[in-house]
């Protein structure tokens, strides 16, 4: 039962490592240039994702939840959405490195739209690939392409907004209370039960809460042990007292 529950936990590693054996049978070529290929990805993860959770948490300290809703939130209208391009465009890195500041905007009260826009333009018109294209394609080739692509964007980020709704995206902030763990989005980088153990642990890899009395909470260590948390997955809302 122990095996079948650390199978079930790992689900995605077993699935991943069940295809290159398979690959590695049916192909030792292209078994050995996936492996070669994944750990060039891991390794470039391994060098870009602590610098981007830094530059997340930095973020999130240095702007007000007002300002982001103000700029980037539901209300922004064609502010938001040139605002998300332009932040999207300027951007350097890999789409994934995207994911954690795109949480931290999301919970702070940037739209779906325009977590959209910001994900679309990081992948498909930044700075850095346009001048790489001019290079290689040309400027009127760029030109046309960046024009069609704005468009699709503004059409797709339009239909998924009406499709997807704030509560569907994990890292919401819950509205009841106590203190919550968001397992979709923790990462298991084990901040929380390093910063505050009497409340946090780690189950499966992710991170998990105790059991507590709520009088007992030390809020200086409980709030820095949000504070650490890189993607937002912790929110804590006190009971009113009656």
């Amino acid at each position: 039962m122990t095996i079948l529950k650390k199978i079930k936990g790992n689900l995605f590693l077993v699935i991943v490592a069940l295809a290159y054996i398979i690959m590695f049978i049916m192909n030792p070529a292209m078994g050995m240039d996936s492996v070669k290929n994944s750990g060039y990805y891991i390794k470039e993860m391994l060098m870009i994702m602590p610098v981007i959770f830094v530059l997340t948490a930095l973020l999130d300290m240095w702007i007000p939840k007002e300002k982001i809703m103000q700029y980037l939130g539901k209300d922004a209208k064609a502010k938001g959405v040139f605002l998300s391009f332009v932040v999207g465009s300027i951007s350097a890195g890999p789409i994934y490195a995207a994911f954690p500041m795109c949480v931290m905007l999301h919970k702070k009260g940037a739209s779906i739209r325009n977590i959209i826009i910001i994900l679309s333009s990081w992948a498909v018109i930044k700075v850095p690939m346009l001048l790489n294209e001019v290079k290689f394609l040309g400027s009127k080739f760029m030109a046309i392409r960046w024009v069609l692509t704005v468009i699709a964007i503004i059409i797709f980020s339009w239909i998924a907004e009406k499709i997807i709704k704030d509560e569907d995206l994990p890292g919401e902030v819950l509205t009841q209370p106590g203190l919550h763990i968001n397992r979709d989005a923790c990462m298991g980088c084990t901040l929380c039960a390093k910063s505050y153990p009497e409340v946090f642990g780690m189950e499966n890899k992710k991170a998990i809460t105790k059991s507590y009395e709520e009088s007992d909470l030390d809020t200086d260590r409980l709030g820095n042990a949000i504070k650490s948390c890189p993607v937002k997955a912790i929110s804590y809302n006190e009971s009113k007292k009656m």
